[in-house]
């Protein structure tokens, strides 16, 4: 099933299951030692896909750029589980609901280096150089809707 809600709209278990994937996916699978809670929660756009017992199989936030007019950040994107579409599900699931929710008309986001042609799929482009953040490459990728 997939969702979509503001941070108020969330109850405490799916507040507590989103941190739970990205804690599973970006701290223990890919080791990346970032501060994951950093308010931009509170201002986002929650897109997940659930399982029948309500955990987040799939998961991304949507954010307003506030110097930038009608951009939207997409982040946090993730997956437990690799080539069963649930990427490209939430991934075009989230530009409907930035386009449709948030008035954007365009989405920035940092992707990983070795991600870029899977945004690219989604109508992405990559819009700079390399940069890195938590150690390792990225890349911001633009999506004009």
């Amino acid at each position: 099933m997939t969702q979509i809600k503001t941070f108020s709209e969330l109850t405490g278990a799916e507040v507590y299951e989103i941190l739970k994937a990205r804690c599973d996916v970006f701290t223990v699978e890919q080791r990346i030692c970032y501060p994951d809670m950093d308010d931009i929660d509170y201002d986002s756009l929650h897109v997940s896909i659930v399982d029948e017992k309500g955990r987040v199989q799939a998961y991304l936030r949507l954010y307003q750029d506030g110097a930038l007019p009608g951009a939207v950040h997409m982040g946090r994107v993730l997956t437990r589980e690799h080539g069963k579409g649930l990427g490209r599900e939430v991934v075009l699931t989230g530009i409907k609901a930035a386009r449709e929710r948030m008035g954007a008309t365009q989405i920035l986001l940092h992707s990983q280096q070795y991600c870029t042609g899977f945004y690219e799929k989604a109508g992405f482009r990559v819009c700079s150089d390399v940069f890195i953040e938590a150690d390792i490459p990225h890349v911001q990728m633009v999506l004009f809707l």
